[in-house]
């Protein structure tokens, strides 16, 4: 596909349906909500600093057990009333909500594709202005059209996502998805409400100099994970530096963003507060495999990619390592000789 100056993401999209005979431009329709509601979401963050009222928390708990902010609420809502008004979605799971949405209705029935969305990552950040994000993934439905959808519809391995995708609420908006042939990166215009093509073609450095790890629980981390740790902090003896250098922001969206424009590895392993690991396979792990992948890197769990995880549940968490091929090649090796 040609890159041309100054192309929207809309231009873009239109062009990359001529590459897929039988597109019919549902993809087309979703993207653009999604899009719709991440510029509304941009500006609220913008002026977080401003508006009081939308920082801080709700006063309860989501269903992950974890304080719900204001800003979480605003994103949900928005998100999901993008994506319901827009007829070519079937439901929607969020990680703010207990179980999915279905969009049961003549129109959104007859739709083949639902949404996975993890609406505002990190959003405890915002108190602070750190970068935040929006994490998404999109799947055809298993269910028979013209029926309301199933658990099952949700409920797929990673290798089956159409798309997924982040957008990043930083010094600047930008949006950077797949569908499975490549990873490309718009910026938000704000002057004029337009993304532009800004990263084409992504790819992710083979090798890295930067390991991202909260290292606080370093003490709770399995035997393997600890080696890494300090194989990354050991000196590297042809330079007398260590061998890579520690960068966590806290916000996985930013943390991954940073890792796959500059290469480096990304660990958020099971500890002794999570056992089963704290990230969500569906909502965060899988769409981000998928990117990661797609730019040339990788992504594991454990004994096998993120991509083949079945999932058992909505919120299903795992152990999630995902960047640059060797780190993550020399990460496994580790783990394997643990087991």
């Amino acid at each position: 596909m040609s890159i041309m100056k100054n192309v929207t993401v809309g231009e873009f999209i239109v062009e990359s349906q001529n590459n897929f005979p039988g597109s019919t431009g549902e993809l087309s329709k979703i993207l653009s909500a999604i899009k719709l509601a991440s510029k509304i979401l941009s500006h609220q963050i913008n002026k977080a600093g401003l508006a009081k009222e939308i920082l801080g928390s709700v006063g309860k708990e989501n269903t992950q057990g974890e304080d719900q902010q204001k800003l979480d609420v605003f994103a949900n809502d928005t998100f999901i009333n993008a994506l319901s008004a827009r007829g070519v979605i079937c439901g929607v799971a969020s990680e703010e909500n207990r179980s999915f949405i279905a969009f049961n209705d003549n129109v959104n029935n007859d739709a083949k594709y639902v949404v996975l969305i993890d609406p505002l990552d990190g959003s405890s950040n915002i108190d602070v202005n750190v970068s935040v994000g929006t994490i998404f993934s999109v799947y055809k439905r298993q269910s028979k059209k013209g029926q309301p959808v199933e658990m099952k519809d949700f409920l797929q391995s990673g290798n089956c996502q159409v798309a997924s995708g982040y957008i990043i609420y930083g010094s600047s908006t930008m949006l950077v998805y797949t569908t499975g042939s490549g990873v490309n990166g718009f910026t938000f215009d704000p002057s004029i409400g337009v993304f532009f093509l800004s990263h084409p073609n992504m790819k992710i450095p083979k090798e890295g100099k930067l390991y991202s790890v909260n290292e606080g629980n370093f003490a709770e981390f399995c035997p393997a994970i600890r080696e890494y740790i300090k194989f990354c902090q050991s000196e590297d003896l042809s330079t007398n530096k260590r061998k890579y250098n520690s960068r966590y922001i806290g916000s996985l969206v930013a943390d991954f963003q940073r890792n796959l424009i500059k290469g480096g590895i990304y660990l958020y392993p099971s500890n002794l507060s999570h056992p089963n690991g704290k990230l969500r396979l569906t909502y965060e792990c899988a769409p981000l495999a998928f990117i990661a992948e797609q730019a040339g890197g990788r992504a594991i769990s454990k004994d096998k990619r993120v991509m083949e995880i079945p999932p058992s549940e909505l919120h299903q968490r795992v152990p999630f390592f995902v960047g640059s091929k060797y780190m993550i090649d020399h990460l496994e090796e580790i783990l394997a000789s643990e087991r």
